[in-house]
């Protein structure tokens, strides 16, 4: 029953000799191989390379003096360049792209001795709040098989929920570590801009993605983030800083801690909370109050701004980012164009899907002559005074606290056919990529079955604080521990 186990307790096994990484390995490989059918969470499984992983990794922990992950199964998101693995983005233009070489992320997971067990199915370029829009299908939710996971980061969050991954990578743009992972029923977390490297990583929008993990609980994630974090000189967004210990103080008390809650959040407009997702968030609270936290009511007043200006600036980084799929060097290319062309246009729009293609068509208006400074400037203005709200909240407060997500997992093909719908569903998420600030979700109950996830927001680089106060909550509470039936 390792599935059962946290990232936590089986490296403590492994490096107690309690267990194999290749027993380990072979038994997160079989689960998949019995189960993944019912999920879709894989698009590849790499079996041969993961079991030669793990010998290496059982050499290592026989030799003493192995990292704390050494042997460890986990599953990289497909956004990830792995070398001579491939990477697809989940689309049909990054079909039959063998990378070669490794994303930093991925580097230095290796280093750490993690086992890399596959890739996990996406949002097709990270473009999606549901996992629909993948090439490969849609990803299913362990909780439900006919609502959606959440995305982009559906296949790792879904992975992890039925455990057929005990931890798995991620990136956010706009909320999809965290979304996907209140939808799931799973903890993750998104760092601070820069902590985590983007070398390696398919960029989607270059100012807001965030490379970030996803597992079972606070204290996973935060051995997870030891090994992802640190400076990288081939990553100009990279920022040179020391990296903690996230572990080192997991068990500090709360006594004191000033948890701002943002009113906006909690207030019935549109895209707002549901009543039932609103009342188990108060009951979390109610739970830190007894912890010994103070709850303050902040004000974040331009967060309203966020959605209309998230879908300006990652829709035209996006029409830059992926101008470079083009039919010529790598990738997808249509049969027998005529001319230069017809190969980019054919190559692309056969190759693209539909979200995407009206992404790269938004932000190309947004950027194109004569309305730069009305669209694509403007929302940059805009963005600033959302980050000054955050800034203006942490003279008053050390965390806020807000849902997640509006709802629990919508229905797949439920928000397919309504654009606007679907953009809401990240309307509590977006305004940290915006900011720049680090963010996490958190398991904190069940409504009508399907899990119900809390937001902890911090100032920048105060990851290792958020870790702490998730991890004070999940030593209170069982939520992060519970599995879906089918999956148990």
């Amino acid at each position: 029953m390792y599935h059962t186990k946290s990232v936590t307790e089986l490296s403590a096994m492994l490096q107690a000799g309690e267990v194999s990484s290749v027993e380990l390995t072979r038994y997160f490989l079989d689960r998949i191989k019995n189960s993944d059918e019912k999920l879709n969470s894989f698009i590849t499984v790499c079996e041969e390379q993961a079991l030669a992983q793990a010998k290496e990794c059982d050499e290592r922990l026989k030799a003493g003096n192995a990292p704390a992950l050494t042997g460890v199964p986990v599953a990289h998101k497909d956004i990830f360049c792995t070398d001579g693995v491939k990477t697809s983005c989940a689309s049909k233009m990054l079909d039959n792209f063998i990378s070669p070489y490794d994303a930093t992320v991925v580097t230095n997971m290796r280093a750490a001795g993690v086992v890399m067990l596959g890739k996990t199915n996406m949002d097709e370029f990270a473009m999606g709040s549901s996992n629909e829009t993948s090439y490969y299908g849609a990803v299913k939710n362990p909780w439900n098989l006919k609502a959606v996971p959440g995305g982009s980061s559906g296949g790792s969050a879904a992975a992890v929920a039925a455990r057929l991954a005990p931890a798995a990578t991620g990136t956010d743009t706009g909320g999809s570590i965290r979304q996907p992972a209140a939808f799931c029923g799973i903890t993750g977390i998104k760092p601070t801009y820069g902590r985590v490297s983007r070398f390696g990583m398919i960029a989607f929008a270059s100012s807001l993605d965030q490379a970030g993990p996803m597992g079972q609980s606070a204290s996973d994630c935060a051995l997870l983030l030891n090994a992802m974090a640190g400076f990288d000189e081939k990553d100009s967004t990279s920022i040179e800083k020391a990296v903690p210990d996230y572990s080192a103080d997991l068990d500090k008390p709360l006594d004191g801690l000033r948890i701002g809650l943002p009113k906006e959040y909690f207030a019935h407009a549109e895209g707002g909370m549901n009543a039932e997702v609103e009342a188990i968030i108060k009951t979390a609270l109610d739970q830190y109050k007894a912890m010994g936290a103070e709850l303050v009511e902040i004000e974040l007043p331009n967060s309203a701004l966020s959605v209309p200006v998230y879908y300006v600036v990652a829709p035209a980084e996006c029409s830059t980012n992926l101008s470079r799929f083009d039919g010529v060097r790598y990738g997808y290319r249509c049969e027998d164009p005529k001319d230069l062309n017809d190969l980019y246009t054919r190559s692309r729009g056969e190759a693209f899907g539909e979200e995407v293609q009206r992404r790269i068509m938004v932000g190309t208006y947004a950027l194109s002559s004569g309305y730069y400074d009305a669209y694509y400037l403007k929302a940059q203005q805009l963005r600033q005074l959302i980050s000054d709200d955050f800034k203006n909240a942490y003279e008053k407060v050390d965390v806020i606290m807000a849902p997640a997500t509006p709802e629990t997992a919508f229905n797949i093909g439920e928000k397919s056919d309504d654009p606007i719908s679907m953009y809401l569903s990240d309307i509590y998420t977006i305004a940290v990529n915006l900011a720049g600030i680090p963010a996490m979700s958190i398991p904190v109950g069940f409504s009508d079955g399907m899990p119900v996830g809390m937001q902890i927001i911090g100032n920048h680089f105060e990851e290792a604080r958020l870790l702490n106060v998730a991890h004070k909550y999940q030593q209170q509470t069982d939520w992060h521990t519970t599995l879906p039936e089918e999956f148990k």
